[in-house]
């Protein structure tokens, strides 16, 4: 890729450890180096956006263009058809609730290229207790039952007998071993366990979802793009291009993850238990980063619950502070578009005050639909490094751009330089874009109530159980 964009050499990203000599500035005085981020709402010619059909047909488009030429690269035109089946149907419990569990996978067409196969994981969870078509929250993660429905006491007894009578048939000096131990059993039931809480004491977030009558998908994103640079020639990615090296404005792993997203609410739009209408997207870390590109390039998502999200995604890619523009072109150079390596570049000199869009932008595309922004506290785990006085910036401005679509941005005082961020645990969230630092560490668990109750508010959801 740097022979590709005439890159001599990158410069090394800092060091996330405040006492090593590279370390990342944590001074907020130094933080700005480029103070003034892009305008969502001036035209590339500098004519102002000054109504809803202006930004929706022509500003949108113009930052669809830059964030996917510049970060986040193109999903080509010819990326194959993906085919859904169903692997297994169980009935579970999750907390006190009775759900339906549906294990998917989803067959990308390779017959472009048999070489490489690629089969997008995801489980689909409803609640039974619920008459109608529910919401769902897709969420990045581990696929899998969540609680698989286990055999009774009389079927695992028929189990273990048939168990024993093979291994006897096998090797029939066992008979003895089982004639001394008669109370052994090799299948039992799992014992009942209590569910590890979230850190705030609240169920864990999917307990919370099935019992306020949602239903939640979790989508394995490694399963459509590996988490990794070797992998830049495999997975949906390598797929398209035959195995060969991506061009500089090709995706990345962010954008084929956030593709993946869109395949699985291909799905859901065919599942009647699910309210299609109403489908939102989740993820945390480098999943948070995800969810605001899903979020901000597929419309048809209806809400978003963005977790600890950092550079590349809430995060201003101009901010001076924690990981930084070449943590990610020297690091996570994968999960970007090849051109956004220019900005992390020594030679020919390259720097973030050169991109042309900024995450102010990115959150700005996810509007007028429902946004909330998520983060943890430093002393918890959620890291300075990750920068939320830039993640507080961009969101106050891209309020601007909720507004003109008729939806409200922060109730704050003042633009991105000068609005103060909130207090820990104190939520902004009376308005279709909603920002709450919880008290906890790297996870959105903590503001998963929080994310239920808003997003039940504004779709106007009271579910008849």
């Amino acid at each position: 890729m740097m022979d590709q964009l005439g890159l001599k050499a990158m410069r090394p990203g800092p060091s996330g450890n405040e006492n090593a000599p590279n370390h990342a500035n944590y001074d907020e005085s130094k933080a700005n180096p480029y103070p003034n981020v892009p305008d969502p709402l001036v035209m590339n010619d500098g004519a102002k956006v000054t109504t809803a059909a202006m930004w929706n047909e022509q500003r949108r488009p113009q930052l669809v263009e830059m964030l996917s030429k510049y970060v986040y690269g193109f999903v080509p035109p010819n990326v194959p058809k993906v085919a859904w089946s169903v692997s297994a149907v169980d009935h579970e419990m999750i907390g006190f609730t009775p759900v339906t569990a549906t294990d998917l996978i989803g067959t990308v067409d390779n017959s472009s290229y048999p070489a490489i196969s690629v089969h997008i994981h995801m489980t689909l969870v409803t609640p039974e207790n619920v008459h109608r078509h529910v919401p769902v929250l897709i969420m990045f993660g581990r696929a899998g039952f969540p609680s698989p429905h286990e055999p009774s006491q009389v079927e695992y007894d028929r189990i273990n007998a048939a168990y024993k009578a093979k291994l006897i048939q096998q090797d029939p000096s066992l008979k003895d071993i089982f004639e001394s131990h008669p109370a052994w059993e090799p299948f039992k039931p799992t014992p009942f366990q209590l569910p590890q809480m979230n850190a705030d004491g609240d169920p864990p977030n999917t307990w919370q979802l099935v019992a306020a009558g949602w239903g939640f998908a979790m989508l394995d994103p490694t399963s459509v793009q590996a988490d990794n640079g070797e992998g830049i020639t495999r997975g949906i990615i390598g797929l398209v291009n035959k195995g060969q090296p991506r061009k500089p404005d090709d995706w990345g792993a962010l954008r084929a993850w956030a593709w993946g997203a869109g395949r699985a609410l291909d799905y859901l739009e065919t599942d009647p238990a699910v309210d299609a209408k109403h489908v939102g997207i989740e993820g945390v870390s480098r999943y948070g980063k995800a969810t605001l590109v899903t979020m901000a390039f597929d419309q048809r998502f209806a809400m978003a619950l963005v977790g600890s999200s950092g550079k590349g995604g809430a995060t201003l890619l101009r901010r001076n502070f924690g990981e930084a523009v070449e943590s990610l072109t020297t690091g996570e150079y994968y999960w970007m578009a090849g051109n956004f390596m220019k900005y992390g570049a020594s030679e020919p000199n390259g720097n973030p005050g050169q991109i042309p869009v900024d995450s102010n932008e990115l959150i700005a595309l996810c509007a007028p639909r429902l946004t909330f922004i998520s983060y943890g506290v430093p002393e918890k785990g959620d890291a300075k490094w990750l920068d939320h006085q830039g993640s507080w910036m961009a969101t106050v401005d891209a309020g601007r751009v909720f507004r003109l679509l008729g939806a409200r941005g922060l109730d704050v005082t003042g633009d991105y330089k000068t609005a103060v961020m909130p207090s820990v645990n104190h939520g902004l969230l009376d308005g279709e874009l909603a920002w709450r630092q919880h008290d906890g560490g790297h996870t959105d668990a903590p503001n998963m109530k929080y994310f239920i109750q808003w997003a039940d508010k504004f779709i106007d959801y009271h579910p008849v159980q």
